[in-house]
């Protein structure tokens, strides 16, 4: 009988790689047609004589109540100039990250067929890093002067734990954050348990569109601090269940355990000085992951399921 569960746990794993080959090579197959704008060069470089043509190709990005002469005085302030100068030379070219994105689209209009390839435009913000990417039906806005490297000079002050994102590599997956929030639909957060199953959903969303990247990526996480939460993952799972957290609506609880910080607030001094911030995200995903497992259910499906009916069905135990 022993023998008879491991032929079938072989098997089924033998089926399910052959499965994921074949997604991927149609996946391949599919053809994204689409350039990025590279606005940011274009604005930098603007002239009382180019503005007007620039402003007829790009008219969301301007205010109308300005008129032409703050746009001017715009480009050529000092940090306006020093914000175009560091962008241009990080990112002379962006062959590496289109080749990324093109990949994130084929599989966007893998698992949604309806998905329409939008522009792509990539601009300055003056380090706007709470919105690194804005993403709409027709147009995907990337700040690229919030992924000059963790240790750039226009960092200083941010603190670590935040700037560790601002890499050219996470441009993608902040990409496929703005999606995800777009194709989940959830009822307001209420609860713990609600927050880790959205973020669960999204971070499963990465799972399927970004394949390529590592898990440590998709949650931005280091290496170090991913391999810390899976070694605990039983640990922190049991405090949620005895401190009663799941289905509580303390308001104090995403702060702990699900916005960003430098760790994660047991209120226990050996785990908090070793733990990574947003580490109930990590359970959400794990959850969401054994529901997806354990029950016969599209991506689309799970996306619009209810938290609660996830959890239940899910049948999440974490094991040593």
């Amino acid at each position: 009988m022993k023998n008879f569960s491991l032929l079938l746990l072989m098997l089924t794993i033998v089926f399910s790689c052959k499965k994921d080959n074949s997604n991927e090579q149609e996946i391949a197959a599919i053809n994204v047609d689409y350039i990025i704008e590279r606005f940011d060069v274009a604005f930098g470089n603007a002239t009382s004589s180019t503005l007007p043509d620039l402003k007829r190709a790009f008219p969301f990005m301007f205010n109308e109540k300005y008129p032409d002469s703050f746009w001017i005085a715009k480009v050529n302030d000092t940090l306006q100039q020093e914000l175009t100068n560091e962008t241009s030379e990080i990112f002379p070219e962006l062959k590496e990250e289109k080749k990324e994105i093109s990949q994130f689209f084929k599989h966007l209009k893998y698992y949604f067929p309806e998905f329409k390839t939008p522009r792509v435009i990539t601009t300055t913000s003056s380090v706007d890093y709470r919105n690194k990417v804005i993403v709409t039906d027709t147009i995907v806005l990337i700040s690229l002067d919030t992924y000059l490297g963790s240790n750039h000079k226009f960092y200083e002050g941010i603190q670590n734990y935040l700037k560790q994102d601002f890499n050219k590599e996470q441009i993608v997956v902040d990409m496929a954050n703005g999606y995800a929030d777009r194709y989940i639909y959830q009822n307001k957060n209420k609860t713990l348990l609600d927050e880790m199953i959205y973020f669960g959903k999204q971070l499963y969303f990465k799972d399927l569109m970004i394949p390529f990247k590592t898990d440590a990526e998709k949650i931005s996480y280091s290496e170090e601090e991913l391999n810390w939460v899976i070694s605990n993952e039983i640990e922190v799972w049991r405090f949620f269940v005895e401190k009663e957290l799941l289905f509580s609506t303390d308001s104090k609880l995403p702060n702990r355990f699900i916005n960003p910080a430098p760790f994660s607030k047991f209120y226990l001094e050996e785990i908090d000085k070793e733990s990574p911030g947003e580490i109930g995200k990590f359970i959400g995903w794990q959850i969401v992951k054994a529901y997806m497992e354990r029950n016969d259910v599209t991506l689309k499906d799970m996306l619009q399921t209810n938290p609660d009916e996830i959890y239940n069905n899910s049948n999440y135990k974490p094991e040593k």
